[in-house]
């Protein structure tokens, strides 16, 4: 596995440091850093602070992502998924949770929230052109290949 060099600076004394669970796990923890706790009703959102900034090499990307349990159990998901955190981004990383589920959802402080992934970035040249290339798929989107795979080897 490739191993790249993070920076984390806390921002607040009793912030945690983000961190991998098990020795294969894709994303690291990431954590609430409250001074009260938060309560989150259902379908209300609420921007929860982690009391860390990152400094990313340039390259790469950190990708803020649910945390499934989360999902699972209470409803609790995130707003913007993944969330980007950029190279060049220096402030607190904040985490936009929203409650899917249907009771008020409590978050204290250094509570897991979500997971964050860094990721290699490539970027785009991008050129002007009169015409694509021409596709199978062409325009279809948006549920053009159907919802089962029965119904799509019928439909071939």
């Amino acid at each position: 596995m490739e191993e790249v060099v993070v920076k984390v600076q806390r921002l607040r004394p009793d912030a945690q440091v983000p961190m991998y669970m098990t020795d294969l796990a894709a994303g690291m923890d990431l954590y609430a850093a409250l001074e009260k706790s938060v309560s989150i009703k259902p379908g209300e959102r609420a921007l929860l602070p982690t009391g860390i900034a990152l400094s990313i090499p340039p390259g790469f990307e950190g990708q803020v992502r649910p945390r499934s349990g989360l999902a699972l159990k209470s409803g609790i998901g995130l707003v913007n998924s993944p969330g980007t955190v950029d190279a060049d981004y220096r402030g607190e990383i904040g985490i936009i949770l929203i409650n899917h589920g249907q009771r008020d959802y409590v978050v204290h402080q250094g509570d897991r929230l979500a997971q964050l992934v860094i990721a290699p970035v490539c970027r785009a040249r991008l050129e002007i052109v009169e015409d694509m290339e021409e596709t199978t798929r062409n325009c279809g989107g948006f549920g053009h290949t159907g919802i089962s795979a029965r119904a799509t080897e019928t439909s071939s």
